[in-house]
């Protein structure tokens, strides 16, 4: 998988202070949903930073789906009504799978 170039262009800064990001910034990291926030970072080498903060990090916003929580949840109540089964080892799990698989 190729990884992206980097974004780099130049902003004007509007009245008031204003800047746009570009559209591709936003939604790359989540930006352009109602709410999203940056961090303003003003470094002593005269760098101004600005980090996207949001509520679930890019790279694990696949645990917060909604189809993920429901498995989560389900697990729970297996759990809450010990319908588990622990096995010593990969192997002994293993072979309880195939043993599934021939019912």
């Amino acid at each position: 998988m190729a990884v992206p170039e980097p974004i780099h262009e130049v902003v004007a800064v509007q009245s008031r202070g204003l800047i746009a990001l570009p559209a591709a910034l936003r939604r790359k990291y989540q930006l352009d949903q109602a709410g999203a926030q940056v961090e303003l970072i003003e470094r002593s080498d005269g760098v101004i930073e600005l980090r996207p903060l949001v509520a679930v990090p890019v790279t694990q916003a696949w645990f917060w789906d909604a189809q993920w929580q429901d498995r989560e949840l389900a697990v729970e109540v297996h759990l809450e009504h010990e319908r588990v089964q622990v096995h010593e080892d990969a192997a002994a799990f293993e072979r309880h799978l195939d043993s599934l698989e021939q019912q």
